[in-house]
């Protein structure tokens, strides 16, 4: 990338903030919808219309789609919506975006997928669990759910992940399909794996156990499914501990202990190798082209918010926001914090996309 365009990319995101402010955050003021919106309704209950779309390998991926309906006057003069992706994290599915699908839900058209082996999609085989064929994956749904229209990009945590590939495999999406990128939670590369491991384990088994059980786990994934069973009280605890960096209300730990729970640790050990030799930094200059958020908790014990620092110093115009006391699940336990960042986020894609 030349400097130039560098310089462009960076005034771009820059202007297209703070001239467009929060419309998006205004617009829900208008329609009533809080930035707290979710608390009232039930976990897990936020549903569209299941879609298929279908990975390079053959595998099925599970995807909803959130619309709108379109304004009047639409024409050759009017720039077509902002699409928002969002892409989950690692033994989570795509319901841990609970209070951000609450919370736009009918004011932008937004994409949910659960990622191979996660929540409904087709369980792949370990060559293929790999953060690279992550960012495959996440091509192929927004080509085949988002065929026409700009993009903006959400990944928390191993979701983030995913975007550092699809930037690196992709490059010239970025500025052209894709106009926006949030990164929550997330790293691109000098993760030590067995934090990752923590609150999916019974918290007696920490770090040296952890790898111990990851190492058995081609001939005893069943037998450790069986002791999270069994220590489900204990593991509830661990998931306290360690996803959330504060006291939280006791649902929203269920919430994602259930999540953990759902996915069999066999899952779990496919994707294992993939966060040790993850190094993605090299990559995500190319994201300096248009409006960044990375956003991340100071107390995130899995990955820490100097991933997130050293993210922002490699992305110069990027917006850091970190939130204060907050664990790695900050899209549930600061969720009015980080809608109202992607507020500023999708309002500067839209600006762009309407400037084209």
């Amino acid at each position: 990338m030349t400097a130039r365009r560098r310089l462009l990319g960076a005034l771009g995101g820059a202007v297209g903030l703070a001239a467009a402010g929060t419309a998006i955050g205004l617009l829900r003021q208008q329609r009533a919808v809080p930035h707290d919106a979710g608390v009232s309704v039930p976990f897990g209950s936020l549903r569209s219309a299941p879609i298929t779309v279908v990975a390079d390998d053959g595998l099925p991926l599970h995807v909803e789609v959130d619309e709108v309906e379109q304004p009047t006057g639409r024409g050759k003069g009017r720039a077509p919506a902002v699409t928002v992706v969002f892409a989950h994290g690692y033994c989570l599915n795509l319901d841990s975006w609970h209070f951000q699908r609450a919370a736009y839900r009918g004011l932008v058209r937004a994409v949910y997928y659960d990622q191979r082996s996660h929540g409904r999609s087709g369980r792949t085989d370990r060559e293929h669990a790999t953060i690279d064929q992550l960012g495959h994956d996440l091509r192929a749904v927004i080509d085949q759910v988002v065929p026409d229209g700009p993009v903006v990009v959400v990944g928390h945590s191993m979701g983030g992940m995913t975007v550092c590939a699809l930037a690196e495999h992709y490059p010239e999406m970025i500025g052209d399909k894709i106009i926006g990128v949030s990164l929550v939670s997330t790293t691109a590369g000098g993760l030590d794996p067995s934090r990752i491991l923590l609150p999916m384990l019974p918290a007696r088994l920490t770090y040296r156990a952890a790898r111990r059980a990851v190492a058995t786990l081609a001939v005893g994934h069943g037998a450790v499914d069986q002791v999270r069973r069994v220590g489900r009280y204990i593991a509830n605890a661990a998931t306290q501990r360690f996803a959330f960096g504060g006291d939280v209300p006791r649902s929203y730990v269920t919430f994602v202990d259930d999540m953990l729970s759902a996915t069999p640790f066999e899952v779990v050990a496919d994707f294992f190798p993939s966060f040790g030799s993850l190094d993605k930094f090299d990559h995500v200059a190319v994201l300096d082209q248009v409006p960044v958020s990375i956003i991340s908790g100071t107390h995130d014990k899995l990955t820490s918010i100097g991933h997130s620092r050293k993210l922002h110093s490699r992305i110069p115009s990027s917006r850091l926001v970190e939130c204060e006391g907050a664990g790695h699940m900050v899209p549930i336990e600061r969720h009015d914090q980080v809608n109202a960042e992607l507020d500023q986020l999708i309002t500067a894609a839209t600006t762009r996309a309407a400037s084209r």
